[in-house]
């Protein structure tokens, strides 16, 4: 296992050197060429920068990934004309439609050589998640060719997090995410979570497509909001198309359905660009149990003899590692053969090392001792000092007013109102006041 990793290492080093590189201009940025003969750089989708030392950390990567030794292919990009590419996007079993021009040649360019390891990794990534996606948007009737989005929003990493907090597979912002059903709090973030943010997503898509009608449109706006592209649609006078509006879109939005495309294009035609897909060893069956207590990870690993990781791995939607059924029914995923001992062991499992794992107390008792002061010497002759030895209090008596005991003490009203905090002529009998 520790030889693989070194190899899927080597393999990520290697396509990050910008020496490699061919018609992109840096890690984030590249440039295009319009009909006019105009230069122009837009922005890389967040997919396709080279940022992917997280995804080498994922348990599934680690575990059950490695690099396919019987494929024999030149790690060279052939070189093939325009129309090849135009033929090869026409034929693509697709309902949205795939042009060619060049920010999508520069795109395709992007993943066949700079990125061509990680779309080799892609593939076989692909097959953790394909099958979620398109039963997601199977349920909501979209084109199974959206599968790709992920492809170019998080290069199929579910613990993505971009420069602006979007966050899993689909990257979705947190005020999208909830308006769309998932739970996100200090505990919890359905976006990591790759089912529900999958149909969250497609229903998301699909509310889009009320809106524009258009599939071009509805990615464009997936990227950048409906506010955006509707205020492009305006300025391009009322003109509803992609490419018609392509001048008053955001840098990254004119990115996004081109590398949108280049991606259904590589995932589909990879084998022309001498790409292999790394080998995948599919893991066991999982299934869910729901939980109506709060459980922590390591509680579960140690009396089921479980990879905490792969714990983790099943459930990324748990940010601390701890499912919170006490507040709610929550689903635990597991591998299928541990449902049954999860159920016959649950006890065990709630009360294993409880008290440090979930230390988050019921009821506390307040501290209701009174406090004692070790009061410094120097305090003390100061106070000391303040009042003198010779202070003295005495009695109201009925019908005083502050003039008479101020007469009979030899002091004055000025000075009893001051050494007893008196705003007003107020006294009430039977008080004592200070005289000296």
């Amino acid at each position: 296992m520790k030889r693989i990793n070194l190899l899927i290492a080597a393999i990520v080093i290697g396509y990050c050197n910008p020496a490699n590189a061919q018609s992109v201009n840096d890690d984030t940025e590249i440039t295009v060429t319009n009909e006019k003969g105009e230069k122009e750089t837009i922005e890389l989708p967040g997919g396709m920068t080279c940022e992917f030392d997280s995804l080498l950390s994922e348990y599934h990567i680690k575990t059950y990934l490695k690099p396919d030794t019987t494929c024999n292919m030149p790690d060279i990009n052939p070189v093939y004309d325009k129309e090849v590419y135009k033929e090869r996007l026409s034929k693509m079993p697709t309902i949205i439609e795939m042009p060619y021009n060049d920010a999508v040649q520069q795109m395709i360019d992007r993943y066949s050589i700079k990125l061509r390891h990680s779309v080799s990794m892609m593939l076989g990534i692909q097959n953790f998640y394909m099958p979620i996606f398109e039963e997601a948007l199977e349920a909501y009737g979209l084109p199974l060719e959206l599968k790709y989005l992920p492809v170019v929003e998080s290069a199929l990493n579910p613990n993505a997090v971009s420069r602006v907090g979007a966050t899993g597979l689909w990257q979705f912002m947190i005020t999208t995410g909830k308006r769309y059903g998932l739970q996100i709090n200090s505990l919890v973030d359905e976006r990591r979570d790759p089912i529900k943010s999958s149909y969250a997503a497609a229903h998301y898509l699909k509310d889009l497509y009320k809106i524009f009608g258009n599939w071009n449109l509805v990615i464009a706006a997936y990227n950048a909001g409906p506010e955006k592209i509707n205020k492009a649609i305006h300025r391009a006078n009322g003109k509803a198309d992609y490419w018609e509006i392509y001048p008053y879109l955001p840098q990254e939005t004119r990115g996004y359905v081109p590398a949108f495309i280049a991606a259904n294009y590589i995932m589909t035609y990879y084998c022309d660009h001498n790409i292999c897909p790394m080998e995948t060893d599919l893991p066991a069956k999982t299934d869910t149990v729901m939980i109506d207590r709060d459980v922590h990870f390591e509680q579960i690993a140690h009396v089921l003899n479980m990879d905490v990781r792969q714990i983790e791995e099943l459930n990324p939607q748990y940010r601390r590692d701890i499912v919170n059924g006490t507040s709610k029914l929550s689903a635990l995923r597991l591998p299928s053969t541990q449902i049954t001992q999860f159920i016959d062991n649950q006890d065990s499992i709630f009360a294993y090392n409880a008290q440090d794992l979930l230390s988050k107390r019921e009821e506390v008792k307040v501290n209701d001792d009174v406090p004692t002061y070790t009061k410094s010497s120097k305090s003390k002759s100061r106070r000391k000092g303040r009042r003198g030895r010779g202070s003295r209090r005495v009695t109201i008596k009925n019908g005083d007013t502050l003039s008479e005991i101020a007469h009979r003490n030899h002091t004055t009203v000025a000075k009893l109102k001051r050494l007893n905090k008196i705003s007003g002529t107020n006294i009430r009998a039977g008080k004592k006041i200070r005289v000296k």
